[in-house]
C-alpha cells in the first residue's frame, strides 16, 4: 500500500505541470465564459387545467367540461401544454407585449425565438402545467410570461365561445324548420279528424293492444313451461326406459302391490337355491325337479296376479317394475309429468285461438283510426323536437355570453432577482470536476505514451534482478574526477556509492576482487557509475583498477583526466607489460587501464586469451577491479567479459531508459543467468526529485546525515580543523554511519 501510494505521488510530480495547465486552462476557461456571457433570467408561472363547472347553463358546463382520455386517447394535458408553444398564443402574447411597451425595446421578439427559450412540463399527478421563459431581460421575460399565460385563458374561453356560438348559429338555422314541421303536423292532423269525423278511437285501440300483448305473454310462458315439462320428461325417460305413460302406471301398480313383492322375492329364494342344488345334482333329480315345480307354480300364480292389474302383462318387463322407492317416485313423477304436458298443451292451443280473435279484432279496426294514431304521434315528436331545440338555444346564448375557461392562472410570474445562468457555483464545480477529469486523462495520457522508466520497481520487475542502489544525480561540476575534491568531499554524493561497494560485498560468496559493470543502452550513465565507484573504493583505502573495456566509445580518461595511451589494446596486441601501461590518477590508490588505440576488431582483444590472463593478474594485484563495458543491447562483450568476475552489475537510468529496452534486456540477461553467469543486480542512477522521491534511509535522508555529522562535532568541540581535511572527516562519517 505504502509503495502504491508512493509511486501515484511520484506520478503526480512527474506529470505536475502539464496536469496544472490543463486544470488551469478548464478554469480559465470556465472564468472567461462567467464574465463574457451575458446572464440570463428565468421565470415561471403555472397555469391549472380543472372541470369546474361555472356556467350557468348546462350546455355551458359540457363545453367547458375537459375530454376523459380514454384507452389511446390523447392526454388533455399534454394537448394544452403543445397549445402554449403555438404559433397563435405566442404571437397574441408577443402582440400583446409590444404593443405596451414598444417605445422601451429595441427588438421586437419573433414566436421562434419565443418558442425557442420557451419551457412546459406537467407536474406529476396533477393537471397543473408549469411555463418557464428564460432572456437576458428580466423585466421582459416576466411581462412576455404573464402575457403567454393570459393569453392561454383567453384562448379557453374564446375557445368555449365559438363552441356555443357554433351551437347557436346551428340552432338558429334549425329551428325555423322544426317550427314549420310542427306547424305541418298539426294542420295534418286537424285537416284529418275533420275529414273523417274521428273524434278518439285510442282507449279501444290501447285495450285491444294491451290485452294481446298478455295473451302474448302467456303464450310464450306457456311455451316456456312446456318446454321444461318436456326436458323432465325426456329426462325421466332416460333413467327409467318408460315410452308410455300406461307402462309407467302398471310398472307402480305393480311395484306397490305386496303379493306380488313377496312373489317377487319367493321366486329369488327358488332361483337361488335352485341354483344351489344343480350344483350338486342333475336335471333329472328329485330335488331339483322338485324345485322347479315350485318355481313354475309360483311364476304362474305371479303372472295370473299381474293380469288382473294390466291388461296385457306381456308388455310388462321386469325393469318397467317400480319396486324400491326411489323408482316409484320416478314413476309418479313421469305420470304428473305426462299430465302436466297434455294439459300445457291444450291451453296453449286455447292461448293461440284468442290471440288470433284479436288480431282480428285488431285487424278490423277502421283505417282511419291508424292513421289518425301516425299523425298525432308525428304531431307530438315534432313538437318535442321543436321545445329541445329552443332550450338549447337560449342555453347556448347564455353560455356565449358568459366568460368561461377550463384554464386558470394560479402563479404569475414574478421579475427575478438573480439571473438563472450561468449559474456561477455550478460551472465552477462543474469545471472544477471536469479539470480534474482532464487533468487525471492527461497524466494517464502521458503515462501512456512515455515508455520511459520512472519508477525505480520497475526496474526491478523488468530486468529481473535485485535493487542493489539508488545513487542520485551528480552535479555536473562532480562529473569528472580531475578535481576529485568535488565529488569525495560531498558526503550526499560518497555515501550512496559507499553503500553500494558495501551491498557488492555482500552480494558475492567470495572476496569482492572483479566487476564488470554494464547497462542496457548508451546514456545511462555506467561510465560514471563505474569510474565513481572506484573513487570511492579507493577513498577507502583499497587499491583500485579501473578498465575501460568500452573499446567502442571510451570515456575513462576523459573523466580522470588522463591521456589514452598506452592502453588495453597494446597490453593485449603489443605484448605490453601491464603494470608499465596502468596510469595513476589525482586520487590515491586509484589506477587506470585506459582503451588504448583503436582496434578494428575490438571483440577479438576482448575474446583473447590474453584477456583472461590479464584480468587475472589485475585481480592478484589489486584489491577491486572495475570493468568498464560496453551496453549490453550493443555487443556481446559483457557475455565474455562477466564469466572472469565475480559478477555483473547493470546500470539504469530513470527518465532515460525506454521499458520495453528493458523488458528486452531483462528476458536476456535471465537467460545469462540461467546458464551460469553471475549477475550481482541493478543500480538506478541519476535520480532526483523530478524522477522519483529521494532515495532515503527510513527516518532521515544524506543532507540531513551531513548536518547531523556537523552538529555532532560542534557538541563534542572535537572538530577544530578546517573543511579541507575533508577525507579524515568523511571517513568518520562514514564509520559513524555504519555503525
Amino acid at each position: 500500500m505504502e509503495t502504491s501510494l508512493s509511486s501515484l505521488v511520484s506520478v503526480l510530480k512527474r506529470r505536475f505541470w502539464p496536469a496544472l495547465a490543463t486544470f488551469a486552462s478548464v478554469i480559465g476557461a470556465s472564468i472567461a465564459y462567467l464574465v463574457y456571457t451575458s446572464p440570463v433570467y428565468e421565470v415561471k408561472a403555472r397555469l391549472m387545467l380543472d372541470n369546474k363547472q361555472v356556467s350557468v347553463s348546462p350546455l355551458g358546463r359540457d363545453l367547458s367540461q375537459l375530454p376523459n382520455r380514454g384507452p389511446g386517447g390523447a392526454n388533455p394535458i399534454a394537448n394544452q401544454a403543445e397549445l402554449v408553444k403555438s404559433q397563435r398564443i405566442l404571437q397574441q402574447a408577443i402582440d400583446q407585449v409590444f404593443s405596451q411597451y414598444v417605445s422601451n425595446l429595441v427588438t421586437k421578439i419573433t414566436p421562434k425565438e419565443l418558442k425557442k427559450d420557451l419551457t412546459v412540463k406537467n407536474i406529476p399527478a396533477t393537471n397543473i402545467l408549469e411555463i418557464s421563459y428564460q432572456n437576458q431581460n428580466p423585466e421582459l421575460a416576466t411581462v412576455l410570461l404573464n402575457a403567454v399565460a393570459n393569453a392561454m385563458v383567453y384562448e379557453s374561453t374564446e375557445a368555449i365561445r365559438q363552441e356555443a356560438r357554433a351551437v347557436r348559429e346551428f340552432l338558429e338555422k334549425e329551428l325555423p324548420q322544426q317550427r314549420a314541421l310542427t306547424e305541418a303536423a298539426e294542420v295534418a292532423e286537424s285537416k284529418y279528424r275533420k275529414s273523417s269525423g274521428l273524434v278518439s278511437f285510442n282507449e279501444q285501440t290501447e285495450s285491444l293492444v294491451e290485452s294481446l300483448a298478455k295473451v302474448e305473454d302467456q303464450e310464450r310462458l306457456l311455451y316456456a313451461q312446456l318446454e321444461e315439462v318436456n326436458a323432465r320428461l325426456k329426462a325421466i325417460e332416460q333413467l327409467t326406459g318408460f315410452n308410455t305413460i300406461n307402462n309407467a302406471y302398471v310398472g307402480g301398480r305393480v311395484g306397490q302391490d305386496e303379493q306380488l313383492d313377496k312373489l317377487r322375492d319367493k321366486l329369488a329364494d327358488l332361483d337361488s337355491e335352485l341354483a344351489t342344488v344343480r350344483s350338486r345334482f342333475n336335471e333329472n333329480h328329485p330335488t331339483v325337479l322338485s324345485l322347479l315345480e315350485e318355481r313354475d307354480a309360483i311364476r304362474s300364480l305371479y303372472n295370473d296376479k299381474i293380469a288382473t292389474i294390466a291388461p296385457n302383462p306381456q308388455t310388462i318387463s321386469p325393469s318397467d317394475v317400480a319396486s324400491d322407492q326411489l323408482s316409484q317416485e320416478l314413476t309418479s313423477r313421469y305420470i304428473i309429468s305426462n299430465t302436466e304436458q297434455l294439459a300445457l298443451a291444450e291451453k296453449l292451443k286455447v292461448l293461440q285461438r284468442e290471440r288470433a280473435i284479436l288480431q282480428n279484432h285488431l285487424e278490423q279496426l277502421p283505417i282511419k283510426q291508424q292513421r289518425l294514431t301516425a299523425l298525432v304521434r308525428q304531431r307530438e315528436e315534432a313538437t318535442e323536437s321543436l321545445k329541445f331545440l329552443q332550450n338549447k338555444l337560449e342555453e347556448a346564448r347564455i353560455a356565449e355570453a358568459q366568460l368561461v375557461s377550463n384554464i386558470r392562472i394560479i402563479a404569475e410570474a414574478q421579475v427575478p432577482s438573480l439571473p438563472s445562468e450561468p449559474n456561477k457555483k455550478v460551472v465552477l464545480v462543474l469545471a472544477t470536476a471536469a479539470g480534474i477529469t482532464l487533468a487525471i486523462g492527461i497524466i494517464l495520457l502521458l503515462e501512456v505514451i512515455d515508455n520511459k522508466l520512472y519508477d525505480v520497481s520497475d526496474a526491478e520487475v523488468l530486468l529481473k534482478l535485485p535493487r542493489l542502489g539508488v545513487l542520485p544525480e551528480i552535479p555536473l561540476s562532480a562529473l569528472s574526477l580531475k578535481h576529485p575534491e568535488q565529488f569525495l568531499d560531498d558526503l550526499s554524493l560518497v555515501e550512496p556509492y559507499r553503500l553500494l561497494l558495501k551491498k557488492l560485498e555482500f552480494r558475492t560468496q567470495q572476496k569482492l576482487k572483479l566487476i564488470v559493470v554494464s547497462s542496457t543502452v548508451s546514456g545511462e550513465g555506467k561510465s560514471i557509475v563505474a569510474s565513481h565507484l572506484a573513487a570511492v573504493s579507493a577513498m577507502l583505502s583499497r587499491q583500485t583498477l579501473i578498465i575501460d573495456a568500452d573499446l567502442r566509445k571510451p570515456k575513462q580518461h576523459r573523466i580522470l583526466g588522463v591521456t589514452p595511451l598506452p592502453g588495453l589494446t597494446d597490453v593485449i596486441d603489443r605484448d605490453i607489460n601491464l603494470f608499465e601501461t596502468v596510469q595513476p590518477t589525482s586520487i590515491e590508490n586509484l589506477s587506470i587501464l585506459t582503451s588504448g588505440g583503436l582496434f578494428t576488431n575490438p571483440s577479438r582483444v576482448l575474446e583473447s586469451a590474453s584477456m583472461k590472463h590479464l584480468l587475472a593478474k589485475a585481480a592478484t594485484h589489486y584489491d577491486l577491479v572495475i570493468i568498464d563495458t560496453p551496453p549490453i543491447s550493443s555487443c556481446a562483450d559483457v557475455h565474455t567479459l562477466s564469466r572472469y568476475s565475480e559478477g555483473l552489475v547493470m546500470i539504469t537510468r530513470p527518465n532515460f531508459t525506454p521499458k520495453d529496452i528493458l523488458l528486452q534486456a531483462g528476458e536476456e540477461l535471465k537467460e545469462l543467468k540461467d546458464n551460469g553467469l553471475p549477475i550481482l543486480g541493478v543500480v538506478i542512477n541519476g535520480m532526483t526529485a523530478q524522477t522519483e522521491r529521494f532515495y532515503s534511509y527510513s527516518d532521515h535522508s544524506y543532507q540531513s546525515l551531513s548536518k547531523s555529522l556537523k552538529r555532532l562535532s560542534d557538541l563534542n568541540g572535537s572538530l577544530n580543523k578546517s573543511v579541507a581535511s575533508g577525507k579524515s572527516v568523511l571517513s568518520r562519517g562514514s564509520d559513524d554511519v555504519e555503525q
